[in-house]
């Protein structure tokens, strides 16, 4: 036998293994997309809806800042700009937040004289805030 020669055996295991090898590089594309999808829909859920991110978002920012029991003007102060630069894509969400931020500016800014009325709207658009998004606004 000729060295340039084959046997007959590796002539003919040589197409089956290129259709393996084809199969293989198939399913492992196929598992590739598969997979690209449940991790994006992975990725969804943990992310949750709208709301749950907003309400994410919001917790994050007021939970950040001055004790508001030790000193609430300087709490209502230091949230203003952070819940106006919230992108929320909950518009109920985002309403009930600007209602609180204006509260929390006129809070920070009433006199001695007007503090109580602002007060109770402070109190007021926590309560909105935290019926949409439970102990957001605690």
């Amino acid at each position: 036998m000729s060295p340039h020669v084959r046997p007959a055996s590796a002539r003919t295991v040589r197409p089956w293994a290129l259709l393996a090898c084809a199969a293989l590089a198939a399913g492992t594309l196929a598992a590739c997309g598969s997979s690209h999808s449940s991790a994006s829909a992975s990725a969804s859920a943990l992310q949750g809806t709208a709301r749950q991110q907003a309400c994410t978002a919001v917790s994050t920012v007021l939970a950040d800042g001055p004790d508001a029991d030790a000193d609430s003007v300087g709490y209502a102060e230091a949230q203003v700009l952070p819940l106006r630069q919230l992108k929320l894509g909950d518009p109920v969400v985002g309403q009930a937040v600007s209602q609180l931020d204006s509260a929390y500016q006129a809070f920070s800014t009433a006199g001695t004289a007007a503090a109580p009325a602002a007060a109770i709207a402070v109190t007021k658009a926590q309560n909105a805030v935290n019926a949409l998004c439970p102990g957001a606004a605690s």
